[in-house]
């Protein structure tokens, strides 16, 4: 069972940085960011259904700044990103997904 950063009662579930990414094949980055993409969208379509929920909720906040974006443009844009900033492999990819995509594709729906 995984349940806040661990899989059964032993092993930690890593918080994937650039590190990580910059070392995964392929088939392991698209992997990821579909499951990513997965539970974000799990969440979006519950907070739908949900009186309480707002934009500034994070999943729906995500769907609309990714909008126009593909497995394939994310996957660059993040190879490219990590390639142009050797020094930043620590960052996790979640945090370089949300401020180098998310937030501009917020900016441009204003």
């Amino acid at each position: 069972m995984l349940t806040a950063g661990t899989v059964g009662a032993t092993e930690e579930v890593p918080l994937v940085t650039g590190t990580h990414w910059t070392t995964s094949a392929p088939e392991v980055k698209k992997a990821y960011l579909v499951g990513l993409s997965n539970a974000i969208l799990v969440d979006v379509a519950y907070q739908a259904d949900n009186p309480k929920a707002t934009m500034s909720d994070f999943s729906p906040k995500v769907a609309k700044g990714m909008k126009g974006q593909t497995l394939d443009t994310t996957l660059a844009a993040l190879d490219n990103w990590y390639a142009a900033h050797p020094d930043q492999l620590q960052r996790p990819v979640v945090e370089t997904i949300w401020f180098e995509l998310v937030v501009p594709g917020l900016n441009k729906s204003k």
